[in-house]
């Protein structure tokens, strides 16, 4: 079994690309995922220089990839699920180089801001349930 699941902050906003061949639509981003430390140890490793987080890259393809171009920013908290994905290559300088990266299989947004800083991405009509609303 290959699942990945993680939670974490883009740290830059999404690169969106079509594949000349097919059209395909592929996206890329980062994500800072938290190493889960107490207050005390995070302390302890930035005093230290040591990192907090891990950066993971994601790939998403399709219209997973629309949907992460058009809707994810930079500093935005997002959960992932996919599969681990190796790969290697030659570098220019004729190195063997290798790769991680999670394939995006679904992308949920754990916050809802656009690029104004609010959470109006067209949804008229749409507000969330007050206790009131909900019946007993």
């Amino acid at each position: 079994m290959n699942k990945a699941n993680l939670i974490g902050r883009l740290t830059k906003d999404p690169e969106l690309r079509y594949l000349p061949e097919t059209g395909t639509a592929m996206c890329r981003f980062t994500i800072a995922v938290d190493r889960g430390m107490s207050k005390d140890q995070k302390q302890k490793a930035e005093a230290a220089g040591k990192p907090t987080a891990d950066f993971i890259g994601i790939i998403a393809w399709g219209k997973t990839a629309e949907f992460a171009a058009k809707y994810l920013t930079k500093g935005l908290q997002v959960g992932i699920s996919g599969r681990i994905q190796t790969s290697s290559w030659v570098a220019d300088d004729g190195s063997r180089r290798y790769g991680t990266d999670i394939l995006a299989e679904q992308i949920h947004m754990i916050e809802w801001k656009n690029s104004q800083g609010n959470n109006d991405y067209g949804l008229e009509g749409f507000h969330p349930a007050d206790n009131e609303d909900i019946p007993l």
